[in-house]
């Protein structure tokens, strides 16, 4: 079954790119888009019956050189049965969606067969993500890693007549190249240690990782910290962290159904993924772990406050994107990894419902995006408007406080907001307040977004609004079904990640008590350091069989944020409120302040609209020295030294030496007997000289 669940997107993805000349355009999406839907079948079947004990399904050798032997194995565990529904389900109805949204693309000329290619595109992307939540060991993650961000790439600049989608395509492209370079750095040193990249040495190993010292950098470090921070680099590149954001925005160039996709269930989860996935080493890594904290708060707030001025309607719900990644990661940092998977799970169904609401009212409008120009579509748009209504109130966090009764966010986003406050440091304070803020402005601009859109007259175009229309019912069907899913998500598995402490073990397949069986040992000379240990019957860290996920014996994270103040239990509900009745003041009551407040704030507001000018100070710090660099050796080296001063060398002494060549060859015998002659006297010289010498 798990064989099926993984390989089915990518036979959907070969017949629909190759095969579609021989059965038709409508028949291979159609096969595509079944193939999605049995793969999203089989994984609800596998996550709900799966009893949380870990298990690998070896499929094929994949590498092997020298110490290095890796399979192609699926890891099947609660972690990656969690992952399997969300990718499936949010592709599965992206498949169905595109039918309607992709259905006449004013990008492609008429007569052009781009539908096929793209849902080709589609399923690909849909096979790398699995193939990366399903790895057994890093090597095989990394292809599946790389692999979404060729599927990425390919999706961003699919309308490739715009030069904006190839400039997106290229910049994303590039900037998770810095990012994986991390990622690799993180495997390469891994290997060195511990001579295998498959999780469960890497795992057993993470308690002397911790204790091992390296040199890096012709600098000292703790190798479990630098590991875990290696890793994480990749992570930050992957999920659009502080630094490594500035792809995210740019890639709303692509089609709507790609962002929905990119969004919500692959490519930017992938980072979430690999902390998670990583727990057994990052309980060991406490400074990487509050390298992640800061980060993830940082961007959480930072993607929040840009997402308070953003016009289009899709770059709104990107940077909401980014601001929720940065929850993520907090709930991760300070080792409540099931709250972070619950997010990521609840994430999932309200922020693809937001897209594909998004694109529904693109395509209803004539594929306009700027907000300004919307405005009273709720009447135009009924059912858009109870869909996309239903996803801002799970996003904001809407629910009945000090209850477990509320939208899917308010149930898991409340859950990091807690955990944060239990976090201990002053890592963790800081997360906590700047998660708080940025829930107001979650709140704010979320609901910005239904007040122009939905809300107000009619502004921009007349003809436009005249011709807005609701969008045909196979573009509805998913959004109906990912409402069920924003709306009751949080309800049903709040106890199962974020209950009580035996609740959220048995879900995951944690053991009770920590104790290693029998015959668990120590790393045994293994890595380049040949640390050797004496099995032991009880072991601090993780053993074959601990659970998807472990959290040290000291993190009482979990516990403590369940006895959390109310006043740390009603902030969010709290910060809802307040950017609720802000936005309303702002767009509905006072629909002036909005252009007074900016003309009189004008610098925050440039800085807030610019985004904080990192793609600015990107741009001079790496893009033009690059630029600059790369005409100075195309113009100096390629163009003076190479086409200059060589080739004018050579293209006189080449000349030269052939002219005198040809005046040799004059055909006559004793011109060549003379020369014969004039050798061989020279030979015998010369070995006569040279043997008087000796």
């Amino acid at each position: 079954m798990e064989t099926i669940i993984l390989f089915a997107p990518l036979l959907g993805a070969v017949i629909c790119g190759f095969g579609w000349r021989v059965i038709g355009e409508a028949a291979a999406q159609w096969t595509a888009t079944g193939l999605l839907f049995l793969a999203m079948i089989l994984s609800w079947v596998v996550f709900l019956g799966h009893d949380g004990v870990s298990e690998q399904v070896r499929l094929f050798r994949f590498i092997e050189s020298g110490t290095l032997a890796t399979d192609w194995a699926i890891r099947l565990d609660r972690l990656t049965a969690i992952m399997l529904i969300v990718v499936t389900t949010v592709s599965a109805f992206v498949h169905l969606y595109s039918f309607g949204y992709m259905a006449h693309d004013e990008n492609f000329r008429e007569g052009e067969s781009y539908r096929p290619r793209f849902f080709a595109y589609l399923s690909f992307f849909t096979f790398a993500m699995l193939a990366l939540v399903t790895s057994d060991n890093l090597v095989q993650m990394f292809f599946g890693w790389e692999g979404v961000g060729v599927a990425s790439y390919l999706l961003i600049g699919f309308y490739f007549r715009k030069p904006s989608a190839n400039a997106a395509a290229m910049k994303a492209f590039i900037v998770n190249r810095v990012g994986d370079f991390g990622f690799a750095l993180g495997i390469f040193a891994i290997f060195f240690l511990v001579d295998s990249i498959d999780f469960d040495v890497i795992f057993t190993a993470a308690p002397e990782l911790a204790e091992t010292r390296l040199t890096f950098l012709w600098s000292d470090w703790n190798a479990a910290n630098l590991v875990a921070f290696l890793l994480f680099i990749g992570a930050m590149g992957k999920s659009a962290q502080l630094f490594l954001h500035t792809w995210l925005p740019d890639a709303m160039e692509g089609p709507t159904p790609v962002s929905a996709l990119i969004h919500a269930a692959t490519m930017v989860t992938a980072g979430v993924f690999l902390v998670c996935r990583m727990s057994p080493l990052y309980e060991f890594a406490p400074d990487a772990k509050t390298i992640v904290v800061i980060i993830g708060a940082s961007t959480a707030f930072f993607a929040a406050t840009v997402g308070l001025v953003q016009n289009d309607i899709k770059r709104v719900i990107a940077y909401s994107t980014c601001s929720q990644l940065g929850y993520m990661f907090v709930a991760a940092g300070v080792g409540v990894y099931s709250v972070a998977m619950f997010h990521l799970l609840t994430h999932a169904f309200f922020k693809a419902l937001l897209f594909l609401g998004a694109g529904s009212v693109i395509h209803g409008m004539h594929h306009e995006q700027d907000m300004r120009r919307y405005g009273g579509l709720r009447h135009k748009m009924p059912l858009t408007f109870w869909a996309m209504l239903i996803g801002t109130l799970a996003i904001t966090g809407v629910g009945i406080p000090l209850t477990t009764i509320g939208f899917a966010g308010f149930l898991s986003k409340d859950a990091i907001i807690e955990s944060a406050w239990a976090g201990e440091g002053a890592a963790a304070d800081y997360a906590f307040w700047l998660l708080v803020i940025a829930a107001v402005f979650t709140s704010f601009y979320s609901w910005r977004l239904m007040f122009l859109t939905f809300w107000g007259e009619p502004r921009g175009d007349r003809h436009t609004h005249e011709h807005a229309h609701e969008s045909p019912p196979i573009m509805l069907i998913p959004l109906g079904v990912l409402s069920l899913g924003a709306i009751f998500s949080g309800m049903v598995w709040y106890g199962s990640f974020f209950g009580k402490h035996e609740e959220v073990n048995a879900f995951f397949g944690i053991p009770a008590h920590a104790e290693a069986p029998a015959h668990a040992e120590a790393k045994t000379e293994t890595g380049a350091h040949g640390l050797a240990g004496e099995g032991k019957a009880e072991v601090i860290g993780w053993h074959p069989g601990q659970g998807a996920i472990y959290m040290h014996p000291d993190n009482h994270v979990l516990d403590e944020a369940h006895h959390a103040p109310k006043w740390v239990k009603l902030s969010p509900f709290v910060a809802m409120l307040l950017g609720l009745f802000t936005a309303w003041m702002f767009y509905i009551r006072r629909p002036e302040w909005p252009a007074r407040l900016a003309e009189i704030h004008r610098p925050l507001y440039l800085f807030l609209l610019n985004k904080w000018y990192f793609d600015e100070i990107y741009d001079f710090v790496f893009v033009r020295p690059a630029l600059w660099l790369g005409d100075v050796l195309w113009r100096r080296g390629d163009g003076g030294v190479i086409d200059g001063t060589i080739n004018t060398v050579a293209m006189r002494l080449v000349p030269f030496f052939t002219g005198l060549a040809a005046r040799a060859q004059s055909g006559y015998v004793f011109h060549y007997a003379l020369a014969m002659v004039i050798g061989i006297t020279a030979l015998v010289t010369w070995l006569m000289i040279a043997g008087g010498t000796h």
